[in-house]
């Protein structure tokens, strides 16, 4: 049995969850999560708590049931608390600035980044150099966060570029003057 799977998620009181045959929807104050699960995995909602089971041990199913598990407490805790996560500029020059709900990158290119964030989520800028991507898809903020980090990844170097707040960046010598 799947340690995660079995276990029993809690459904804050805030927090509507509604089964409709195969797709679950989530509601609560941050917003709305729909997820629609593999045929191979049953869930069913007992009052206050979520409980989810598979049909058969195969090597699939087993995956899929701690899977479905840990979606949809992602989702539950989403809609209720919700998700974030930080990036910080480093470089000289390089900065950030809302443009309204967008927000202006500028990274050392010929042309400023413009970012339109998708629906659902929320971009903010601290300072200059201070990002923070926040929503209720844990999934969605975390490939927002991936795509503003690619612009500009950290370079060995010098350590400039955008990286997740607490990321620490390997540093390399550069070439020694002979």
């Amino acid at each position: 049995m799947s340690r995660i799977g079995k276990k029993e998620i809690l459904i804050p009181d805030k927090v509507k969850v509604d089964l409709q045959g195969k797709t679950i929807m989530v509601a609560g104050p941050k917003g709305t999560l729909e997820f629609t699960h593999h045929p191979a995995v049953s869930v069913a909602v007992d009052g206050s708590c979520v409980n989810v089971s598979r049909s058969s041990d195969s090597k699939t199913t087993r995956a899929l049931h701690g899977l479905t598990r840990a979606l949809i407490n992602n989702m539950v805790l989403g809609v209720s608390a919700g998700f974030g996560r930080n990036l910080e500029i480093v470089g000289v020059g390089y900065r950030a600035e809302m443009k309204g709900k967008n927000m202006q990158l500028l990274l050392g290119f010929s042309h400023p980044v413009m970012i339109i964030p998708p629906p659902g989520i929320t971009l903010a800028v601290d300072g200059n150099t201070k990002i923070s991507v926040k929503g209720c898809d844990k999934q969605l903020v975390g490939e927002v966060a991936a795509k503003i980090r690619s612009l500009r990844p950290p370079e060995p170097y010098k350590g400039k570029g955008i990286r997740y707040e607490g990321e620490v960046v390997r540093r390399k010598a550069g070439k020694t003057a002979a």
